[in-house]
Parts: C-alpha cells; structure tokens; sequence
C-alpha cells in the first residue's frame, strides 16, 4: 500500500471548497488485520524516526488536530502516537479558555504549550478555535475583552488569519515544523457516532446535548472551516484534509502524513568526539574490572 500524503494537502492560496474534498476515500485495507499490520509498521517506523529526533534535538515539532465534533481526533493520537516515547511527546486538548486565558491575546495559551526541540507536540484543536468556534459564534469576543469598535470590525478575521500565519512563519524559522490535520466528517456519519455514543455506556460521557445543538451550526462550520483552510495552509504550515469517516483509513493516512513530516527533518545522531571516545575506553575499562 502506497498513501501519497500531497493528496491531501491543501496547497497554499487554494480556495477551499469541501464539497470537493470526500469524507470518505478509496479503501486503503483488505481487512482489519491487514489495518492492524499496516498500523503497526508504521508506528515502529515512527517510534524510530521519534528517537533520533529526541536525540538530534533540533527541531520541534507540532501537530495540530482540528474536526467537527466525533472527527476522531483522540483515537487519531491515541492509535497513531501509540509507540510514541513519553518523554518525547506531550498532548495538550484546548477547552474553553479560561479567565485567565481571556486576559491575553487569542495565541497566548497555545504558546506556553509549545514543544521543545527534540520533541514532539500534539494540539487537540488549537488556536484555530478562535476563527472556527468564534466566527461560529461571535458573541463569545464579549469574553475576549475586545472593544466593541474590535468585535465590530469587518475585517477582524482576516486579521486573526494574519496573525497565525505570521506566529507559524516565525515557529518555521525556529526549528519547529508545524503539520495541521483537518479530519473531514460528514454530517450524518457524526449522526451514526452519536447514536453510538448513547449505546455504548462506556461513551456516555462522551455527548452531551451541547453537542447535539452545534450540528444546528453544520453550513456555518463548514464556511469556517473553508475560509480558515484557504488562509492559512502554507508552505511551511501546510493543512491536510483528511477523510474520516472510516476510522481506519483516516487513522493510516494520518500516521503516514506524520512519518513524511519526520522524514523531511534533517536528522542524525550526534556525533561521538574522539575524547569522548577515549572517555568510553576508559569506563569500559573500568566496568570490566
């Protein structure tokens, strides 16, 4: 099996128009053995790739996960990143921000939780929240602290998309290479994961009727989320649309985007010095007595 991870990148200054992009692609496995096999080859090969990155130690990397409700952005981390070294990973989900959060402008609490170099870092949605959630809802600037004449101002979105682009411009030139995910949901293979949420007692707590109130929204996320796509893939801050509404082909495509974005880092252990070198004859010297 070959995923070409292009197909689903959406190239710089392209409009969006999801209507074009399918939730649900050509079948990538024979059967769910043949997905577990696929799966397990490329999460060693990524648990491979992330320890010569931890090692290297000069990039940083951060994924970012964006979908509509019921997307599969935590089963996407979970099986994909499954072979991943603690210590090399962390995993931050954004909420609703909080008072504190509020107090600052809109990238601030995305900031703080960026990765260090050698180290990988996964966004459950992100700061894109601000021209998705937000633009879905714009009364929730009252929150922000924004002027009135701000929250007013036409061109505000257009403003934020700016703003991203140029914080992840300047991420890019500080070693952190950003990857942005895109899980394409349909509206009525949510339906089906809903429902099942409610069948299953152990995903109870996973719906609540918020959640049932935004598919009210559906068109206007879907704007949202054109509109954010086209302004802000880019080169070095490219976004894939990935098809999800077969967990398994979403979840292959994604680790397969993951090892190209690893695989395009320049790499390589650090070189042993000749001192060190003599340092190491001498401990196993010792360690032989």
């Amino acid at each position: 099996m070959n995923i070409d991870s292009n197909t689903y990148r959406v190239p710089p200054d392209k409009k969006v128009d999801l209507s074009e992009w399918p939730t649900a692609g050509p079948v990538l496995t024979k059967s769910k053995k043949h997905y577990r096999e696929l799966l397990e080859e490329h999460v060693k090969e990524l648990s491979a790739l992330q320890q010569l990155h931890y090692a290297s130690n000069r990039y940083a990397l951060l994924l970012i996960f964006q979908g509509m409700d019921a997307a599969g952005k935590d089963g996407a981390i979970r099986h994909v990143m499954s072979g991943i070294n603690p210590e090399g990973c962390e995993v931050f989900s954004f909420k609703q921000p909080s008072a504190e959060e509020l107090e600052h402008d809109f990238l601030w609490r995305t900031t703080c939780r960026l990765p260090e170099r050698g180290r990988i870092g996964i966004f459950n949605r992100s700061y894109y929240e601000e021209v998705l959630v937000v633009r879905v809802h714009p009364e929730q600037l009252r929150n922000e602290g924004l002027s009135k004449e701000l929250r007013d101002d036409k061109s505000k979105w257009e403003g934020r998309y700016r703003s991203i682009v140029d914080f992840e411009k300047h991420l890019d030139r500080n070693s952190t290479r950003i990857v942005k995910v895109f899980l394409h949901l349909s509206k009525n293979e949510q339906r089906k994961r809903f429902l099942a949420r409610i069948d299953d007692p152990d995903k109870n707590w996973k719906l609540s009727l918020a959640d049932v109130h935004e598919r009210r929204f559906w068109r206007d996320y879907v704007k949202a989320y054109e509109e954010c796509l086209s302004a802000t893939s880019t080169h070095h801050a490219p976004w894939y649309v990935v098809p999800a509404d077969d967990k398994d082909d979403a979840r292959l495509i994604v680790s397969q985007i993951v090892l190209d974005a690893l695989k395009g880092l320049k790499m390589a252990y650090p070189e042993t010095t000749s001192k060190h070198l003599a340092e190491l004859q001498s401990i196993r010297k010792l360690l032989v007595k």
